[in-house]
């Protein structure tokens, strides 16, 4: 197999229409052979000076749909938004005043706009989370119970939700929490992955090293950048050319089926989306 012959999703990269290079971005991922985009939000407060209301997170989300249907111009594929709200945005607003329960309030209205994205079919998925810094207990619990609040709104528009969160191995307690609220497991994607996880989808940084764990495991798993679209860090994290780089390397690897699972399979069972009807070559 060729890497023509297959679908190519980045499960997570950020385009930024305000400050970074957007659809430029999108052309270099196309130009080695990739063909679909998960875009998410950049935090909120990258975009605009406060995002605290509705109004405001209504603003950038508007943005990240504008510059996923710009992406999809250049693309054999298409590009989703997924919209949601960086879990980080609990500490700048606690540091602008706020009390955790106030922030976490804050945050959970712009899940709550995030869901009726999903549900209008302007966006494909969510996003939540928790820190993955140390905080303080208030702010913890806060954390979580916006993360929770997340799978709740997923679960009641039927829709995915891609967590940012800190990192290890072990998220089983968080899957389950998920599917106490009605949400399957398989709904619930850990973003920034590595090879081996217990819980959520893992959405496996394209490294080498845990793509090869990724595929030894057999389970399903999806790829990723992280790229942040920052002028001011080039090729943070990954850049946008490295999964389609990564899926040529696996090929010639010999590993067509781990291909599939990542960039077929795991998309149509986590997302719902048929990355091979959507690709025109």
């Amino acid at each position: 197999m060729d890497i023509d012959d297959t679908p190519v999703l980045d499960n997570h990269l950020h385009l930024d229409p305000v400050n970074g290079r957007n659809v430029a971005a999108a052309e270099e991922f196309a130009s080695q052979g990739g063909t679909h985009l998960l875009v998410l939000n950049k935090p909120s407060w990258h975009l605009v000076e406060k995002a605290t209301a509705a109004e405001t997170f209504r603003e950038v989300f508007d943005l990240t749909v504008e510059a996923a249907a710009a992406a999809t111009e250049v693309l054999d594929g298409r590009a989703w938004p997924v919209l949601g709200v960086h879990p980080a945005l609990i500490s700048k607003l606690v540091d602008d005043g706020y009390t955790p329960p106030e922030a976490m309030d804050i945050m959970q209205t712009g899940l709550d706009v995030a869901a009726e994205y999903v549900d209008n079919g302007d966006a494909l998925a969510m996003k939540s989370g928790r820190p993955h810094y140390d905080v303080d207990d208030a702010v913890w619990e806060a954390s979580n119970a916006v993360m929770c609040h997340g799978f709740e709104r997923a679960a009641d528009v039927g829709c995915a939700i891609q967590l940012h969160t800190e990192g290890g191995e072990d998220f089983e307690a968080v899957a389950g929490w998920a599917e106490d609220r009605g949400l399957d497991r398989m709904q619930v994607v850990k973003h920034y992955s590595g090879g081996r996880l217990r819980g959520p989808v893992k959405s496996v940084l394209a490294d080498k090293d845990e793509l090869e764990i990724a595929v030894e495991t057999d389970e399903p798993f999806l790829m990723e950048t992280d790229y942040i679209d920052d002028p001011d860090r080039p090729g943070a994290v990954l850049g946008p050319k490295t999964v389609p780089r990564r899926v040529r390397w696996l090929l010639e690897n010999g590993h067509e089926d781990a291909v599939r699972t990542a960039h077929v399979e795991t998309p149509k069972a986590v997302y719902g989306i048929d990355t091979e009807a959507t690709l025109q070559r």
